[in-house]
């Protein structure tokens, strides 16, 4: 699969101490196995000149105090909060000024974020996606740009999961529904 460099981004999405490195609450280790796929990525898509977003999913520590029915703490525990370690970028994933780092509060990239606006401001049409959790943040980014008309890619071998079924279920609905998907060795940026 071949993208334009002019008009992709690569969206790496939360890979965060908190979700790839041992010691986080949320730890995964097919979460951590991604991360060596998401940084040669990241060196791909920059030499070739698309842009790079990385997204971070932090919390402040009364995000949840005032909800009605929507608490990820009460379905993850605390997690990722404001101002911790964990909310950091894995070391390996070296932001440059060039880049969009996206601090998102919930699943979805899109959000009450600046994301969808930084994007049409770069003319960017096709978003590559990887990172983690393949059911949860990276779907639900994916599905989110789909529903705005970018093009999701989902680069299949750079997607972090909790459990195998789960990163297979997120695939499937994604292409079946508003996406595509590709390996690394399959996708070029030109």
């Amino acid at each position: 699969m071949e993208l334009d460099p002019a008009q992709t981004a690569l969206v790496v999405v939360d890979m965060q101490n908190g979700f790839c490195h041992p010691d986080g609450i949320l730890y995964a280790p097919d979460s951590e196995a991604a991360i060596e796929s998401c940084t040669e990525l990241v060196d791909r898509a920059r030499d070739a000149g698309a842009k790079i977003v990385f997204t971070r999913d932090v919390h402040p520590p009364d995000q949840f105090e005032d909800t009605h029915y929507y608490d990820e703490f009460d379905r993850w525990g605390e997690h990722v909060v404001e101002g911790s370690w964990e909310t950091e970028l894995v070391e390996d994933l070296d932001p440059q000024d060039e880049d969009l780092v996206v601090v998102k509060h919930t699943y979805d990239a899109f959000y009450q974020t600046e994301l969808e606006g930084w994007l049409d401001a770069h003319g960017v049409k096709d978003l590559a996606i990887c990172g983690t959790l393949a059911n949860v943040c990276v779907l639900h980014t994916a599905s989110s740009a789909g529903l705005r008309d970018y093009r999701p890619v989902l680069v299949e071998d750079a997607v972090g999961y909790i459990e195998e079924e789960h990163r297979e279920y997120a695939l499937d609905h994604a292409e079946w529904l508003f996406g595509e998907l590709t390996d690394r060795d399959d996708l070029t940026f030109a």
